[in-house]
């Protein structure tokens, strides 16, 4: 029986595995379909070998942690592929965890294609890498329109532009608010939201008093809700924590501007037309991994437009709130400023639907099944 082995590693990932495997069984109901994944991809059908749970690993730290659970749950994904014998085998994202996985197979005699879905950013450091992957990976699956002649041009593995999730997810607004909300998004983490929630506290009181700010919302994840209501039931200003798909998308809708911790959300708010400032504080380890870094920008705007769409007001240990504030504050009070990232926007939108000219948008179902 012809067969399809797909794996995800993360929330993100199961979204990606899910419409992979709807758009799978339309083009092939005869297809096998098999892994693991998260409630997203069992939604599908899947019966996931186990819970995508033990593979939720969030920083160096963690990884350590948990690197015994991490490689037993990689020598059962070999196990189980070697006993398929699946003509695809499809790797999404995670990306430490599907380089492991790809390797034992490889070095197991699994002959059957193996794709990575979601590249890894060798553009952005250990260049190196890209020539490794060529030699365990049939192909690349990519989500951002630049990567292909990234890793033609650093002799990485064949690589197809297949869009980005968040095209489907964040419909372009209409028009820009005259006022509005300001929305906090200070990462899914809880690292992330212990820096930088505080620093956020801050940069609310002040823009509060602005005219055109009626009040602020963070989108926050479902499994960080509670702390974050927690944390900013002592702020002096009220603040609305929202969770859902719907209060989410009416949230950005009704918005003036962001504030938001980098990640794919940046780009999210992009492709939705919501001017924003990016910012970050890294932890040590993080410091010296982006001075390694051969880009310019941390923002996925910025590395794709190839310049500062949004402004990066970044940190090293610790946040200056004052300096974060006074960004925002200038975003929201300069009209030509909001009005030139709305147009910066729609030409990243525009990109992103058709892909660069070497590198057109491709169907990631069809490419997988170039493989079979």
């Amino acid at each position: 029986m012809t067969s399809v082995f797909i794996l995800a590693g993360e929330a993100s990932g199961d979204r990606i595995g899910a419409n992979l495997m709807a758009g799978l069984r339309r083009s092939r109901p005869d297809l096998s379909l098999s892994g693991v994944g998260g409630d997203a991809m069992e939604g599908e059908g899947l019966s996931s070998l186990f819970s995508i749970n033990d593979l939720a690993v969030m920083g160096y730290r963690d990884v350590i942690v948990r690197l015994p659970l991490l490689l037993w749950r990689a020598r059962q994904v070999v196990s189980a592929v070697l006993r398929q014998q699946p003509n695809v085998v499809v790797l999404i994202d995670a990306q430490v965890f599907s380089k492991v996985v790809a390797r034992s197979l490889r070095k197991r005699g699994y002959k059957g294609a193996i794709i990575l879905y979601v590249a890894p950013a060798v553009w952005a450091w250990g260049a190196e890498r890209a020539r490794k992957l060529a030699g365990i990976f049939n192909e690349v699956l990519s989500v951002l329109p630049f990567e292909p002649e990234a890793m033609r041009s650093l002799g990485g593995p064949q690589t197809a532009y297949v869009g980005h999730p968040a095209l489907k997810k964040c419909p372009m607004r209409l028009a820009q608010p005259a006022a509005g909300p300001i929305l906090l998004l200070p990462g899914s983490r809880r690292g992330e939201i212990s820096r930088h929630l505080p620093m956020m506290a801050d940069v609310a009181q002040r823009l509060s008093a602005h005219p055109s700010v009626t009040g602020f919302i963070i989108l926050s994840t479902r499994s960080q809700a509670a702390r974050i209501s927690r944390m900013v039931a002592q702020w002096s200003i009220p603040v609305l924590v929202v969770v859902t798909p719907q209060d989410r998308q009416s949230a950005i809708e009704q918005a003036i501007a962001a504030v938001a911790v980098s990640g794919t959300v940046t780009l999210e708010l992009a492709l939705a037309g919501v001017p924003h400032i990016l910012t970050y504080v890294a932890e040590g380890a993080q410091v010296r991994m982006f001075k390694k870094a051969t880009t310019r920008f941390i923002g996925l705007p910025n590395i794709i437009a190839g310049k500062e769409v949004i402004r990066e007001i970044l940190f090293a240990h610790k946040g200056d709130s004052g300096k974060l504030a006074d960004a925002a504050f200038a975003l929201v009070d300069e009209s030509q400023a909001l009005a030139a990232q709305a147009k910066d926007f729609r030409e990243i939108r525009a990109l992103m639907e058709k892909g660069a000219p070497e590198a057109p948008l491709q169907d990631p179902v069809g490419r997988i099944l170039a493989h079979i």
